[in-house]
C-alpha cells in the first residue's frame, strides 16, 4: 500500500512537471509570435518612412543649407537647427518633431505610423527619423544642385492586450556622392551587346596624377582596374579581347543573350573578363546634360591648313605659321578664362589642319575631324558641349567624329578634355594614341575603332570597341567629379524592448 502511494505521488509530480513544461513551451511560442508580429510592425515603420523620404519628401534647397540662411547647422551630427540648437527630427507624433517646415512634419507623421492587422492581433507602429548629415552637391553635367542626406530611422512595433510586445527596429537611409566616371566604359542600354568588345579590344588603367614615363612621354598602364559596366549585356569576341578588371551589371548569368533573356556576359573565341561579374543591385541612371542655352549657330566653320581661323569667324582665334610649311597655318583658340563660353557652329577640321584649344567652355553644334587633322589641348579643362541638331531641330546622325591624328593631350589628364553630348546620335572615335579625354553621352551610341587609344573614360548608351582599340581608365577620376548616388539602406538592426 505504501509503495503504491509513493508511486502515485511520483506519477503526480511527473505529470505536474510535464504540464508546467507544456505551458512554458506554449507561453514561449506565444511570446515568440508576439515578438515576430511586433518586429514586422517595426520593419513596416522603417519601410513606410523610407518610402516617404525617397518619393514624397522634398529636401531643403541649396539656399536653405547656406549658413547665412541661419536654418541648419551642418557642422554637427546630428544636424541641428540654429533656432533651438536641437537635432533635426521627424516623428510620427507631430509634437515631437523638430523640423522647420510644418507641412513636412504633418506629412511625415501621417506616412510613418499605422497598424498591421494580424489574424489574432493588431500591431501598431510609429517612427522617429533623425537627420545625421546633409550637404548639397551640383551635378557636373546636368548642373542641378541636389541635397543629399543621411537619416537614422527608428521604428517601434507594438502589440497590446493580455500579453504585449514592443520591438525596436533601426536602420540608416542615406544617399552618398559617387564619381561620375567609375568605370573605364559604361553603357546605359539594357539589352544584348549594350557593350561590345571585339577584335583585340582591351581595357586597363593608369593614374593621371602620377608622373609620365620619361622614355615614352605616356602614362604607365596597369593590367587592372579596367572595370566596365552596363545596364544590359557585355559581349566579347576574340582571344585577345580582354577586360583587365570586372563587369558590373544588374543582369546575371553567362552565355547566349536574347531579347527575352538578357544575360550579363557573353564570351566567344577565348575572350576574358579578368575579375568576373559584379552584380549591381539596380540600374545606374545618368542624367541627360542640360541643353545649351542659347543654342549654338548652325553655320559651317571649316578649319583648313591654309585658313586656321576661318577668316575671323572663330572667336578668340589667332593663326600662326606652321613650322612644317610656311604657307600653312595653325589655329590657337585662347578664351580669356576657363569659364568663358565660346559659341561655334558645325566645326569641321579638314585634312592636314591643326587646331590648338585652351581652357574654356566650347558650345558647338557638331564636330568633325577629317583624315590627317589634329586637335591639340594646350591647357584644360576644355569642355566641348555638343548640341548635335539639324536645321529642323532633329538630332544629327553623326554629331561627333574624331579621326585623323585624333586629339593630342600630352598631359594625359583626362579631365583636360571633356566631351559632353545629350543627344541620340553616334559618337565616332578613331585614330591617335595621345587622346586623353572623358566622354559623357548617356543617350548616344559610340564606336571606338582603328587601334585608337582613349585615356580616360566613356559613358554612352551603347558602345562598340573594335579593331584593337584600347580604353585606359584614369583611376584619378574616382576622386573627382561626383554625382548623387542612389539611396541605400544600411545598418539594419532590431531589439526586443519588452514582452510580457
Amino acid at each position: 500500500m505504501i509503495i503504491a502511494l509513493f508511486m502515485m505521488l511520483a506519477l503526480s509530480v511527473i505529470g505536474a512537471t510535464l504540464m508546467t513544461v507544456a505551458q512554458t513551451e506554449t507561453d514561449s511560442s506565444f511570446n515568440y509570435r508576439l515578438m515576430s508580429q511586433a518586429r514586422y510592425g517595426g520593419e513596416a515603420a522603417i519601410h513606410q518612412s523610407t518610402n516617404y523620404l525617397l518619393n514624397a519628401y522634398v529636401p531643403p534647397t541649396e539656399a536653405d543649407l547656406d549658413p547665412a540662411a541661419g536654418i541648419y547647422d551642418l557642422t554637427k551630427s546630428p544636424v541641428t537647427l540654429f533656432a533651438n540648437n536641437q537635432p533635426v527630427v521627424l516623428s510620427s507624433v507631430v509634437a515631437n518633431s523638430n523640423y522647420p517646415d510644418a507641412a513636412i512634419k504633418d506629412a511625415f507623421a501621417a506616412a510613418s505610423k499605422g497598424t498591421l492587422n494580424m489574424k489574432d492581433a493588431s500591431v501598431a507602429f510609429t517612427t522617429v527619423a533623425t537627420l545625421r548629415s546633409m550637404r548639397s552637391i551640383t551635378d557636373a553635367y546636368s548642373k542641378q544642385p541636389t541635397t543629399i542626406q543621411t537619416w537614422e530611422i527608428s521604428g517601434d512595433g507594438s502589440v497590446t492586450g493580455a500579453k504585449s510586445a514592443l520591438v525596436e527596429v533601426a536602420s540608416v537611409v542615406e544617399r552618398q556622392p559617387v564619381p561620375i566616371y567609375g568605370y573605364a566604359a559604361f553603357a546605359t542600354a539594357e539589352g544584348c551587346s549594350a557593350l561590345s568588345l571585339k577584335g583585340g579590344a582591351t581595357t586597363d588603367s593608369y593614374d593621371s596624377s602620377h608622373a609620365l614615363n620619361g622614355a615614352t612621354g605616356k602614362p604607365f598602364t596597369d593590367n587592372t582596374w579596367g572595370n566596365v559596366g552596363t545596364n544590359g549585356n557585355l559581349t566579347e569576341v576574340g582571344s585577345t579581347t580582354t577586360v583587365h578588371g570586372s563587369l558590373s551589371t544588374p543582369r546575371q548569368g553567362t552565355g547566349s543573350c536574347s531579347a527575352n533573356n538578357v544575360s550579363a556576359l557573353t564570351l566567344n573565341g577565348g575572350a576574358t573578363v579578368d575579375n568576373g561579374l559584379n552584380k549591381l543591385p539596380q540600374q545606374i541612371k545618368y542624367p541627360t546634360p542640360e541643353d545649351i542655352n542659347p543654342t549654338p549657330p548652325l553655320t559651317d566653320q571649316k578649319i583648313q591648313k591654309t585658313d586656321a581661323c576661318v577668316g575671323s569667324s572663330l572667336p578668340y582665334c589667332t593663326a600662326t605659321p606652321d613650322p612644317a610649311n610656311a604657307s600653312w597655318e595653325i589655329g590657337h583658340i585662347v578664351p580669356p578664362s576657363a569659364s568663358t563660353e565660346v559659341y561655334l557652329g558645325n566645326v569641321t577640321i579638314n585634312a592636314g589642319a591643326e587646331l590648338h584649344l585652351s581652357a574654356g567652355i566650347y558650345d558647338l553644334n557638331s564636330f568633325t575631324m577629317m583624315a590627317g587633322s589634329k586637335i591639340v589641348i594646350d591647357s584644360g579643362p576644355v569642355i566641348l558641349n555638343v548640341a548635335g541638331l539639324d536645321s529642323d531641330g532633329s538630332p544629327l546622325a553623326n554629331p561627333i567624329t574624331i579621326t585623323g591624328q585624333g586629339i593630342v593631350n600630352t598631359s594625359f589628364v583626362s579631365t583636360d578634355l571633356q566631351i559632353v553630348y545629350g543627344g541620340t546620335g553616334e559618337v565616332k572615335l578613331a585614330g591617335g594614341d595621345q587622346t586623353a579625354a572623358v566622354v559623357y553621352a548617356p543617350n548616344a551610341t559610340s564606336n571606338i575603332t582603328g587601334g585608337a587609344d582613349l585615356y580616360g573614360a566613356i559613358i554612352v548608351h551603347e558602345l562598340t570597341e573594335a579593331g584593337g582599340a584600347s580604353i585606359h581608365y584614369d583611376r584619378h577620376l574616382k576622386t573627382i567629379m561626383f554625382v548623387p548616388g542612389d539611396y541605400t539602406m544600411s545598418a539594419f538592426t532590431w531589439k526586443v524592448a519588452n514582452t510580457n
